[in-house]
């Protein structure tokens, strides 16, 4: 049996296992002592989908069978998460300049802005999708007073509102959406991101 974590091949020794799921799930404890999750499986070439673990899990190992494991590390999510608290900030200072930027014909520099906003935004929101392997660690995060679904739900409407106004050139909305909105919320998301 070969057996891959995170596309690197690992030297181990069967201790009594027969099964596919015999080992998958003593890797298992050992993620949790080193508090990683894991994220994906595949099985001789062939992802496992969560509905498929049951019956994957009874197949017999084989010499030539091949399981491959994807995991993420609670520490890979806390610098993603700081990572992302420095992408905000550097976000926040460009969007303060895109309500000028519009009004002296630099549009160009302001999209390139909201489209930063937009990829830093992403990132972040697919932190949280991994942050949730880890309950204990990430399930109690608070942006000021609002779980983190709280103040995406909050800021969601906003941004779709900074939109509009960016399809409709209304600076003076844009500027305001900015500076009284989205740039303040930022800054509270910064602040608690930066603290892990």
């Amino acid at each position: 049996m070969d057996f891959f974590v995170n596309g690197e091949k690992l030297d181990i020794t069967l201790q009594g296992e027969k099964t596919i799921g015999d080992v998958l799930r003593s890797f298992e404890v050992s993620c949790e002592q080193n508090k990683l999750a894991t994220v994906s499986i595949s099985v001789d070439g062939k992802n496992i989908s969560a509905d498929e673990f049951d019956e994957v899990f009874k197949n017999e190992l084989k010499d030539d069978t091949k399981i491959e494991v994807t995991v993420i590390s609670e520490e890979a999510i806390k610098e993603s998460f700081r990572m992302s608290a420095k992408e905000i900030t550097d976000v926040i200072e460009l969007l303060k300049n895109v309500p000028v930027e519009m009004q002296s014909g630099k549009d160009v520099h302001a999209k390139q802005t909201i489209i930063k906003l937009s990829d830093v935004m992403n990132a972040f929101c697919n932190t949280i999708t991994w942050s949730s392997l880890f309950p204990e660690t990430f399930g109690s995060i608070k942006v000021g007073e609002n779980t983190l679904s709280e103040f995406l739900a909050d800021l969601s409407p906003i941004l779709k509102d900074f939109s509009d106004a960016l399809e409709n050139s209304d600076s003076v909305l844009i500027g305001d959406l900015a500076e009284y909105e989205i740039c303040p919320r930022l800054e509270s998301l910064s602040q608690t991101l930066g603290s892990f």
